[in-house]
């Protein structure tokens, strides 16, 4: 005797609750799929909906957008570190460039380094940090300059003290992840980005230009700038800029932004136009002038008062919104997810992996 088959309860809907009078109202133009979830039968998306696997519609509000907030609270409360080296011959603006991009005296000169400005006999290191506060957010800026860069009779390798202290600061990070008893913020030294000051010779670059950045792209996210850009004309700036471009893409040399690191057509079309307008011709000054009735930042020439932040005079905005207002994060994570992730995959290749450091060894680290 077959069993009788009895269908399923058939329920009311439940009542849809109400979304917050702060959640905006779904667009009218909100896709809908021709398939639904599954691609089957055809179902209408709800924003913030996954489309993967089964899943279901949403009956009402729920906050998943909230997230955001959330992050934005946790990171205001923590603050976050960047780190920014300058590399370039001497007297190339390279302390005033910083000073003007953070408006604020962040530079080692700034900082109380003091005594005369002696050129050093070999190429050394300079780190200063500084808290700085805007809009409520924090962040510990810290400069390092390299001064004796490019300043010897004999530059050879002179990169070397430079590549060193990059690679000693992944070393730092990973060594910190590995421990066993480690902290729950590693404290970040890596070198996010590194600004390489261009002499504006308006020819070609130096051997010493060549060489630096095909060394050191392979470890830093670099960014060439041209120094002092109001001693040459508009059409040798961009005769320069053109041919220094071309020097670039001939030997090979990558800088920041890469192209294989955009994540996708938006990224790669915002992206192209800053490489198209690299390396940036800037002005850096931290002194204020009348022009037309307001306070201006520039340089007092004989012609008259260049000013840093006008389009029309240099390319000085254009390089602190790239790499402030639109790539700061960026940089921060290619620095993470690509020169970390490969220094830290070679040195654990290298040795078998690195044995995790007990507590018991740690605890000057953790002091």
């Amino acid at each position: 005797m077959s069993e009788s088959i009895i269908p399923p309860e058939v329920r009311p809907k439940p009542a849809v609750p109400a979304k917050p009078p702060h959640v905006a109202a779904p667009s009218p133009t909100a896709p809908h799929g021709p398939s639904g979830l599954g691609g089957g039968v055809g179902v209408d998306r709800v924003p913030g909906l996954g489309h993967s696997g089964g899943g279901s519609t949403l009956l009402g509000y729920i906050g998943i957008d909230t997230i955001i907030e959330q992050m934005r609270k946790k990171t205001m409360k923590a603050g976050f570190d960047f780190n920014i080296m300058i590399v370039g011959y001497s007297g190339l603006g390279k302390s005033t460039l910083v000073n003007t991009l953070f408006k604020s005296q962040v530079s080692r000169w700034s900082s109380g380094w003091g005594g005369e400005h002696k050129i050093p006999k070999t190429v050394e290191i300079k780190a200063v940090s500084h808290v700085i506060e805007e809009g409520g957010v924090k962040m510990k800026l810290t400069v390092i300059d390299t001064p004796g860069f490019g300043d010897q009779i004999n530059n050879e390798n002179c990169w070397d003290p430079i590549s060193k202290y990059i690679n000693e600061q992944y070393e730092k990070f990973l060594k910190e992840e590995v421990n066993i008893a480690r902290k729950k913020r590693i404290p970040d030294t890596r070198v996010h980005c590194c600004l390489y000051f261009i002499s504006p010779t308006g020819h070609s670059l130096r051997q010493l230009d060549i060489e630096f950045m095909k060394h050191l792209s392979r470890v830093v996210n670099i960014i060439p700038v041209i120094a002092k850009s109001d001693t040459m004309t508009p059409d040798e700036k961009n005769e320069f800029k053109h041919r220094v471009r071309k020097e670039l893409e001939t030997y090979g040399i990558e800088y920041y932004p890469q192209n294989e690191f955009d994540d996708d057509m938006e990224d790669k079309n915002e992206n192209d136009k800053i490489r198209e307008a690299m390396p940036f011709a800037v002005v850096g000054s931290d002194k204020e002038y009348q022009v037309n009735g307001k306070r201006v930042l520039g340089r007092k020439t004989a012609w008259g008062v260049v000013e840093v932040e006008n389009p029309n005079h240099c390319e000085f905005a254009l390089l602190r919104d790239f790499l402030i207002r639109s790539h700061l994060q960026d940089l921060k994570e290619v620095t993470h997810n690509i020169h970390y992730e490969t220094y830290r995959a070679r040195r654990l290749n290298d040795n078998g992996g690195l044995h995790p450091i007990s507590a018991n060894n740690t605890q000057e680290s953790n002091l």
